[in-house]
């Protein structure tokens, strides 16, 4: 063996053994485990925004305990009380999205300045609590990101769908008793850097997906 084979080898032999690689590490796909309530009545939602976390309660049971994404600064996500009013599982954004022209170019745009037809940027299950203001599905970024709303990824926002109705009371606050126990070591999500899928598809009704296994898990 020459001296460049035995390099070669070498190299190898290390990045076995170390589990080191030039190539980007696979990702484990996010989720977060959901229940069924035993009366949806008594489901409440509450949601911290210093730990971008939102905890899904039936009295002192947790159904659900999630990462989110909120607004930024200048576009920050409203604190208070309030209840889900308007529920729509596969609403469109009414101020971002597409402008899609005669040609069938599509091109990002607000709808104030859509120069085709508008479509907006998808928000599967989206759940309303303030006008304009709602949990939705999309990327779970780990710093503000949104503009005002609260993002969920998207195997978990049809389990917050199906755990919220109308009439739902949500508590937004800068910090939450669970903070410090349920959200502790709370996981987040890896791919919100991950691109959107084409634009064409984007626009398209298949954006908008069925959840094919179980919502709920059992027990607990």
């Amino acid at each position: 063996m020459n001296r460049l084979s035995l390099l070669a080898a070498l190299v190898a032999s290390l990045i076995f053994v170390t589990g080191c690689s030039t190539s980007s590490p696979l990702r484990t796909s996010y989720n977060s485990t959901a229940y069924r309530p035993n009366n949806p009545d008594n489901v409440r939602v509450k949601v911290s925004l210093q730990n971008r976390a939102v905890y899904v309660m039936e009295g002192d049971r947790p159904l659900l305990v999630t990462a989110t994404a909120i607004g930024t600064p200048s576009k920050p996500t409203p604190s208070g009380n309030f209840r889900v009013f308007s529920k729509l599982p596969k609403k469109r954004s009414g101020s971002y999205g597409f402008s899609v022209a005669g040609d069938g170019s599509i091109r990002p745009s607000k709808s104030s300045q859509a120069t085709g037809r508008y479509v907006g940027f998808p928000m599967a299950y989206w759940v309303e609590f303030l006008p304009g203001y709602g949990f939705h599905e999309g990327s779970v970024w780990p710093m503000p990101r949104t503009h005002g709303c609260l993002r969920l990824h998207k195997n978990v926002a049809p389990k917050f769908f199906a755990l919220t109705k109308s009439g739902t009371p949500i508590n937004i606050q800068q910090t939450q008793p669970e903070d410090a126990t349920l959200g502790k070591n709370l996981k987040r999500p890896t791919d919100y850097a991950d691109p959107d899928p084409a634009n064409a598809v984007l626009i398209s009704d298949a954006i908008f997906t069925t959840p094919t296994t179980p919502l709920f898990a059992e027990g607990a």
